[in-house]
């Protein structure tokens, strides 16, 4: 196997959740031996364990990489071929519930708060800053490079770079692993799937999370999905075995309704209304629809909707990190405690640089014609190819217009949530807001964000400047 050497740059490198696993997976390829690697972290403590993690793994598994670290991007972008962005502004669970609970106080009821809603809005306000410094310095310093981004809210994020900067830039998300997940739980007896009777839900909580990917590891081997969309808001158009290449959506569409009731009844309920099968999951499809926040009739408990589990993840997230930090002073065998998936990243780099013409089920990137009905240049969420000379995205011609209709809203709350943080403008924020499902009332409107505005002024400097 041919080596490809290259200059990758991972800004988030402490990030648990995705800086771990992509790069132990950059470690584990042999075309990228020899390759150099920077990692990139404010956070002095978890940058140190990492790169002490990271240089060993190098040693153990004569990786041969050239490991450098950095507390800020402009010192590692220099000549970079491929930056990785996993950045967070934090606390992230502290913000997130302050996301959720500001509004509440106005008698606004977020069904998540994560991706859409206000809360939607004050995450990628928050991130869209720093990120925007990320790129600019990407423009003087490494300017042919593409952005891998994992950040979230995924689409807003690369529509501020794709809208704002010259940068290439590519989102990556493993939320299409609930559709199989999902999928497999249908079709489980006619494909052989051994499903954990305690998967019950696609939730992001650790009750559930093992079960379905247990689920989903089997299913992604026996089947294919093909989604389009938005991010955490795609939508099943084929379902097909991957062997015989059989269309498996009827069969699908059967053994679904024959699953217990409460098992993703949101999910359960659109998929009739609309007709594609929605792929995320209850917890997050409920972001972007404007039937499961009214404040009378509490849809949010008849669907059972939980809210993210914010302290229990933070200490979740602190004893990995004493974990991490532990395994790395004691030499631990890697194989005890480093994750043998990728994100992607891994898979993505190696196409570009050998010209693998790889197909990737779930690419957040430009709207080039790729979706008929959704607006040119908008982020969308499809299946495409990687190779040397870009990325092609699949053709998929035009969604059901109830479902574009839904997603065009998402994309239009997107671009004024971007140009209102780029330009501190308090008007587009304020029509990103009113234009959100969740908001009833104009007046409330203006004292969510009045009252965001006030808390995250650190956070937002455009809207003070």
């Amino acid at each position: 196997m041919m080596v490809h050497p290259t200059k990758i740059v991972c800004v988030g490198a402490g990030s648990y959740s995705f800086g771990l696993t992509t790069l132990v997976s950059l470690l584990r390829s042999p075309i990228l031996n020899g390759s150099q690697l920077i990692l990139v972290d404010k956070n002095e403590a978890h940058l140190s364990v990492m790169v002490e993690l990271i240089s060993w793994l190098n040693d153990v598994w004569d990786a041969g990489m050239h490991i450098d670290a950095f507390t800020h991007q402009r010192q590692a972008l220099k000549d970079a071929d491929f930056v990785i962005n996993a950045i967070e502004v934090g606390p992230r669970e502290g913000l997130w519930e302050s996301d959720f609970r500001i509004p509440l106080k106005f008698g606004v009821r977020q069904p998540y708060a994560e991706n859409s809603g206000p809360g939607g809005f004050a995450h990628a306000a928050r991130n869209i800053t720093p990120i925007m410094e990320i790129a600019r310095d990407m423009e003087t310093l490494c300017p042919d490079a593409w952005l891998i981004n994992f950040t979230n809210p995924m689409a807003r994020i690369c529509a501020a770079i794709h809208r704002h900067t010259r940068i290439k830039v590519v989102g990556l998300c493993h939320q299409l692993s609930a559709g199989y997940a999902m999928v497999g739980k249908a079709l489980a007896n006619d494909l052989n799937i051994m499903v954990p009777d305690f998967f019950t839900s696609t939730h992001a909580s650790p009750r559930y999370a093992a079960s379905m990917f247990f689920t989903y590891f089997q299913t992604v081997e026996k089947v294919k999905i093909i989604a389009a969309g938005v991010n955490h808001f795609t939508w099943m158009l084929n379902l097909t075995d991957r062997q015989t290449n059989t269309d498996l959506y009827p069969l699908f569409r059967e053994r679904w309704q024959a699953l217990p009731e409460n098992f993703e009844p949101l999910t359960r309920r659109v998929f009739d209304a609309f007709g594609l099968f929605p792929i995320p999951g209850d917890e997050h499809l409920c972001e972007y629809l404007p039937w499961v926040s009214d404040p009378v009739t509490k849809p949010w408990e008849k669907y059972g909707l939980e809210l993210y589990e914010w302290s229990d993840h933070e200490q979740s997230r602190e004893d990995q990190w004493s974990s991490l930090a532990q395994a790395a002073r004691d030499k631990v065998n890697p194989e005890e405690f480093v994750p043998s998936y990728s994100e992607g990243a891994q898979e993505v780099i190696e196409s570009f640089l050998t010209d693998g013409h790889l197909s990737w089920e779930a690419l957040n990137i430009p709207n080039q014609g790729q979706i008929a009905n959704l607006p040119l240049d908008a982020i969308i969420e499809i299946p495409g190819t990687i190779a040397a000379d870009g990325i092609t995205g699949a053709q998929i011609g035009e969604l059901p217009e109830g479902i574009a209709e839904l997603l065009r809203r998402e994309i239009t709350i997107s671009h004024l949530t971007v140009d209102a943080v780029l330009y501190g403008d308090r008007k587009l924020a304020l029509q990103a807001l009113l234009l959100d499902s969740v908001i009833r009332d104009m007046d409330i409107a203006q004292k969510i964000l009045d009252e965001y505005l006030s808390a995250y002024r650190e956070q937002l400097p455009t809207f003070w400047e």
